[in-house]
């Protein structure tokens, strides 16, 4: 079997979680690459879902942060106000980990229209629980299907999610240091907080600097160190075959 898009994606992306502590996951991708973290790299990582289930260890995929499958095994199912006063405002999560339809070049999200907010070509879901996760995770990463100039843009249509670089122009203090890393299906950008760009720091086998910066809607930069991906293992795609998502929720 070929590798597909979905497996490529949370192969990688379940490597950034090595050392994660506390993970809110969202769903879709960010819930397949944390499973496979889970079983990996990341035996003790605790996963938080914004249905307030905390410690989850479902024995299949959740479809929806509501799904029962969630509840099942986990360590504790909290109220919202606990779990968003107690646990994301508490600054206790390590780790947010997002989608989203368009990013920007400061690690700004939107997830609620494409084109004009009054007539959107395309009514996305919106925010959810993501601007919390945004505003107090102590990092954020994202995993997007699409790499082209309209997901990654100089402005985004709507910003569902800020950044700290928005709160900070807007003099507030900001808990956590935003996005600093995105996966895509060409490589890896990454950022180490407020006051800079994201920027190429891994491409996959095959993909070079200009495909990606051509891709992307802004002067991307590159490191000077552009390192490869190391392409899926035989083992990752396993587990993820026949272990995390045997019925292909999300492997599609």
């Amino acid at each position: 079997m070929s590798i597909t898009s979905s497996e490529l994606l949370a192969s990688v992306a379940s490597r950034e979680l090595a050392g994660a502590n506390t993970v809110f996951a969202g769903i879709g991708l960010p819930t397949l690459a944390v499973s496979l973290a889970q079983r990996t790299v990341a035996p003790d990582v605790e996963i938080v879902y914004e249905s307030g289930v905390c410690g989850a260890h479902p024995d299949q995929l959740p479809e929806t942060i509501a799904d029962a499958v969630l509840i099942t095994g986990s360590e504790a199912v909290l109220p919202m106000t606990a779990l968003f006063g107690y646990v994301l405002q508490g600054g206790r999560i390590d780790v947010g980990f997002l989608g989203a339809a368009q990013i920007d070049r400061f690690g700004n999200l939107n997830s609620s229209v494409i084109g004009d907010w009054h007539s959107p070509a395309v009514r996305l879901p919106g925010s959810g629980g993501a601007m919390e996760v945004m505003a107090n995770s102590g990092e954020v990463f994202v995993v997007m299907r699409r790499h082209d100039p309209r997901s990654f843009t100089a402005e985004l249509d709507f910003c569902t999610s800020p950044g700290p670089d928005r709160a900070l122009a807007d003099g507030i203090r900001p808990r956590g240091k935003g996005v600093t890393r995105v996966i895509t299906d060409l490589g890896i950008l990454a950022r180490d907080g407020a006051g800079e760009e994201l920027r190429l720091v891994a491409t996959h086998p095959g993909v070079t600097a200009e495909q990606v910066r051509e891709a992307t809607g802004w002067d991307l930069q590159v490191a000077d160190d552009l390192s490869t991906i190391t392409p899926p293992t035989e083992a990752e795609l396993d587990t993820l075959r026949h272990e995390v998502d045997p019925a292909r929720v999300y492997l599609r």
